[in-house]
């Protein structure tokens, strides 16, 4: 990790306590010792360097945070929801890549099965997102939702969350090449791997979205989604 990140309640004024994994990492991994600065954030909030004053069962530290987490992408990612053991590492790729705003939705080619699977626990998401913010040094948690029923999530949220944003729908067989250097925020739309069913197709693009392809290769979630970000904001 890149930051060792920790909650409200483990900061007392500008003292902060590491126990568990955390002090392990820091004393095995960063192989620090007390009056050595790590890299450090609050959860949701500021980061800075720590000053270590203090290691015996747990790890003590003297913080200054002053330092703000880097802007999010302007992305809000509607994605088909992932086989469970590809969520694990997608989660860590958004989170990583500053995408503060998930909504993982069912449709025809999503298992049902995948709807009781445990990473999808409130405290698995936030494990597997945290992860991905220590390696990019951020802080601030991305908000996920969960839509198993596809109709309600399309025709009754997705209308509010594209209102004033480029909406497009990412699609092999689309005739229209996806845009880049966009200066705007954007709704994105991806699919499951064998793809989007002419029904889900068309509900998206009567609500607004603008389907778009990046040639006939059909990609994993897990490639295609730093790809698109990049060719989005690129300058």
């Amino acid at each position: 990790m890149n930051i060792v990140l920790f909650s409200r309640d483990q900061r007392i004024n500008d003292r902060v306590h590491f126990e568990g994994k955390q002090a392990d990492h820091i004393q095995k991994v960063l192989k620090a010792k007390p009056g050595d600065l790590i890299n450090v954030g609050e959860i949701d909030g500021m980061m800075g360097p720590a000053r270590i004053l203090e290691i015996n069962n747990r790890v003590s530290c003297q913080v200054d945070l002053k330092i703000p987490p880097p802007p999010p992408l302007p992305l809000t990612l509607l994605l088909a929801l992932p086989r469970p053991k590809a969520l694990k590492r997608l989660l860590q790729t958004l989170a990583s890549l500053g995408i503060k705003s998930i909504f993982l939705f069912g449709c025809w080619k999503v298992e049902k099965s995948y709807w009781s699977s445990p990473v999808l626990l409130q405290q698995n998401l936030k494990k597997y997102l945290l992860l991905g913010l220590e390696q990019s040094k951020d802080t601030v948690l991305p908000h996920i939702e969960l839509m198993p029923l596809f109709k309600p999530f399309v025709e009754d949220r997705v209308p509010e969350l594209i209102k004033n944003n480029l909406a497009l729908l990412a699609h092999p067989k689309s005739i229209d090449n996806f845009p880049r250097s966009i200066n705007a925020p954007v709704v994105l739309a991806i699919g499951p791997e064998g793809g989007f069913i002419p029904y889900e197709i068309e509900k998206f693009t009567n609500v607004g979205f603008q389907s778009v392809s990046l040639g006939p290769r059909v990609l994993k979630s897990e490639v295609v989604i730093p790809y698109l970000a990049g060719r989005l904001w690129q300058k």
